[in-house]
């Protein structure tokens, strides 16, 4: 994950890429096969943002140190509901 300091803001970046690629999309720009390899990218991405942030809190509301707080690798995240 690229932005492991500010997940947040990785999470805006992210969904604005997402609004983008619709876009790019519709106007032609690029194949359904395109949009559809990068966005199944950056939704792994966005689950790793979001589990990074919800460690974060956990850590935070418990009295711990959220800079403890490590991004788990994309299988893991991705793992969860299986």
């Amino acid at each position: 994950m690229a932005a492991d300091n500010n997940p947040l803001a990785r999470i805006h970046e992210l969904v604005d890429e997402e609004h983008e690629l619709r876009s790019r999309l519709q106007r032609g720009e690029i194949t359904a096969e395109e949009e559809h390899a990068r966005l199944r990218a950056v939704e792994v991405e966005l689950d790793q943002c979001w589990d990074l942030l919800r460690q974060r809190r956990a850590l935070r509301d418990s009295g711990g140190d959220p800079r403890e707080a490590q991004a788990r690798p994309p299988e893991e995240v991705e793992g969860y509901l299986n």
